[in-house]
């Protein structure tokens, strides 16, 4: 009788250099990124245009932006748990096609309401689309680089924002804001042509539901074609499946209080950027600069993001979460305050939102990062996903809280200043992940899914 060969699939993922195989599914999870980002920028770039074309107040459109945001927190609550019953790649294919639908419908809206409706539906298929693409992308990527290939996918962020003001810039003028919606509905259809033909599953997720073995056989050498696979080789991870609800999962096995923190962090790092996504235009335009110099501070918040979206993984990956966490959360907090200190001074005000940007922008990356080490293949979509969601309730309060001290006279300096405080719970909620988030007694390898040294090295501790 054959001997039963053992192959640990998540060893062999962890020992394995970056293939063919492993790049061209993190730039499908990065064109899942673009698609993300280009769709959740492309209604404020289209608003000036509706705003003209239909006679309304700009005000009117307040509604439509929160629907956005609205829909991204119901889907990510809703949608990432079905990701972690069914998988990665079915949740993501469907999301994005309709995604593409609710899209193309867009253009069709005839009153600001019909435009809620869609825009709200839309943010549904978004809030399933990060998660998602950045759990596949930690499953894809050897544990020495993870945290970098995970942050450098999340890059397709924020190029999809400023892929989409360009293309409106051109598409507006030439054919109208329809033509914006009709562009943004075409590149996620074709991305989910490219993701049915050639994204796989997370093979860990497959092999702790005991589903599909041979895709696991035909994948697992594409990553290595000199691993020994024979009819009878047996597929396992260090890992069991978690019965019950994956949301109910986040609370169990001594991983309460980590939830907790991740969703505080979360709250409150997206609270801060989108109050300054939303506000810093006006403001600078309020101290006195022109259109052109307020739309280059937005720029110089989003080019800060990409900056640290590729610089921060590595040093994530030598010194560890906690330590690049906290400290990138003060210099968030000091950068925010100087803003409303120098904002009469172009070229200094420019530099403090960069800063800002660079740390708020690379921190929500880097907490999601920390989320899909934190927890298991069995919950790790719907742990980002409701990690996510909290930052999206943080995301409406934002700018919300804003317009409200605004209304109040605020000076301009009080705002900022303002906007430093969940940056302070966000830094006691760090520290207290570093201390509290894993039980007692429990080995730090077993409660981080069974990673190599090298990946505990930028972990949680």
């Amino acid at each position: 009788m054959p001997v039963a060969v053992e192959i640990d699939v998540a060893d062999v993922m962890n020992k394995g250099r970056m293939g063919p195989f492993q790049l061209v599914t993190l730039a499908l999870c990065a064109m899942c990124m673009i698609v993300d980002g280009f769709d959740v920028q492309a209604i404020s770039y289209v608003a000036p245009a509706i705003v003209r074309e239909w006679h309304i107040a700009k005000a009117s459109l307040g509604p439509v932006f929160s629907a956005s945001l609205a829909g991204m927190l119901l889907g990510s609550l809703a949608f990432t748990p079905l990701a972690d019953r069914l998988g990665r790649r079915p949740v993501l294919i469907a999301s994005t096609l309709l995604l593409a639908a609710f899209t193309a419908a867009t253009p069709l809206a005839a009153s600001v309401g019909q435009l809620i409706a869609w825009r709200l539906l839309a943010g549904l298929s978004l809030g399933a689309i990060i998660p998602n693409a950045v759990a596949l992308a930690s499953e894809y990527s050897p544990p020495s680089i993870r945290v970098s290939v995970m942050m450098i996918v999340s890059v397709g962020f924020v190029l999809g924002g400023l892929i989409s003001g360009t293309s409106a810039a051109w598409l507006i003028p030439a054919f109208g804001w329809h033509a914006v919606f009709y562009v943004g509905a075409v590149v996620p259809l074709l991305s989910a042509a490219l993701m049915a033909v050639a994204l796989p599953e997370s093979m860990q997720f497959l092999i702790v539901r005991q589903r599909h073995r041979e895709k696991v056989r035909k994948w697992l050498a594409r990553v290595d074609p000199a691993l020994p696979i024979g009819e009878h080789t047996v597929f396992v991870v260090r890992e069991r499946a978690n019965p019950g609800s994956p949301v109910l999962n986040l609370f169990r096995d001594g991983k309460a209080m980590g939830t907790l923190l991740l969703w505080a962090m979360n709250f409150s790092n997206l609270l801060c950027v989108f109050f300054l996504a939303n506000w810093l235009p006006l403001l600078m335009n309020d101290a006195g600069h022109s259109t052109s110099l307020a739309v280059m501070a937005g720029a110089a918040m989003w080019c800060g993001g990409i900056a640290s979206n590729l610089l921060l993984g590595r040093v994530v990956e030598r010194f560890g979460f906690t330590a690049v966490l906290t400290c990138s959360f003060i210099a968030a907090g000091l950068a925010m305050a100087s803003i409303g200190e120098v904002r009469g001074v172009a070229w200094l005000a420019l530099a403090a939102i960069f800063v800002a940007g660079f740390c708020v922008l690379g921190n929500q990356t880097a907490l999601n990062a920390l989320a899909a080490t934190y927890y298991p293949t069995s919950i790790r979509a719907t742990g980002m996903g409701w990690a996510l969601g909290s930052g999206r309730l943080g995301s409406i309060v934002g700018p919300v809280v804003g317009g409200v001290l605004l209304r109040l006279r605020w000076p301009t300096e009080q705002l900022f200043f303002c906007a430093t405080i969940p940056l302070v719970v966000a830094v006691v909620a760090v520290l207290m992940f570093d201390r509290l988030s894993l039980p007692a007694g429990q080995d730090a390898r077993e409660q981080l899914d069974g990673r190599a040294p090298e990946a505990l090295d930028g972990g949680a501790r």
